[in-house]
């Protein structure tokens, strides 16, 4: 009986350890300078509201809106805790990417890999845009410049 409250305990741990690795984020109710900075710039939205430590060691916190657009589309508004925006993120079809980026993607991964794509403007108002790949089992983010031309694959765990 003994041994089979042990394995019992094991696996429960395992399982605990298995779901803290998943990266869940938690759904949280953002700060009111937050709430209204998101309100004032997409009004009539409903967003659903995540919380992402950032930084070098994870000492600031970003409030991650995400909303539909519409019934196809969504978006992601990113704020800092004084409500102002980091970065907005909007799902596009793949006829929306820069040429240079679909002759990349056409030629180095297969149609049914690509999992979603994206247009982020950051707070600087540079543009980018990121397209999730599954390759070999594993997710990646293709980075592309403004224009399209390449600039890194990183892995997501």
């Amino acid at each position: 009986m003994r041994s089979v409250s042990l394995i019992f305990a094991l696996i429960s741990f395992s399982f605990l350890i298995a779901q803290e690795g998943t990266n869940m984020k938690k759904t949280v109710t953002p700060p009111e300078l937050v709430r209204v900075a998101f309100e004032k710039e997409y009004p009539g939205k409903t967003p659903v509201w995540y919380e992402e430590y950032v930084g070098d060691d994870n000492d600031e916190i970003r409030y991650e809106a995400k909303y539909n657009v519409n019934t196809t589309t969504n978006a992601l508004a990113i704020y800092d805790n004084l409500g102002n925006m980091k970065a907005y993120e909007l799902q596009i079809p793949f006829n929306q990417l820069p040429q240079k980026a679909q002759v990349y993607l056409k030629k180095n991964y297969q149609s049914k890999s690509i999992k979603e794509i994206a247009v982020v403007v950051d707070d600087k108002n540079k543009t980018t845009y990121e397209v999730g790949v599954e390759k070999d089992s594993r997710f990646y983010d293709v980075i592309f410049d403004a224009n399209g031309g390449f600039n890194v694959s990183l892995e997501k765990n």
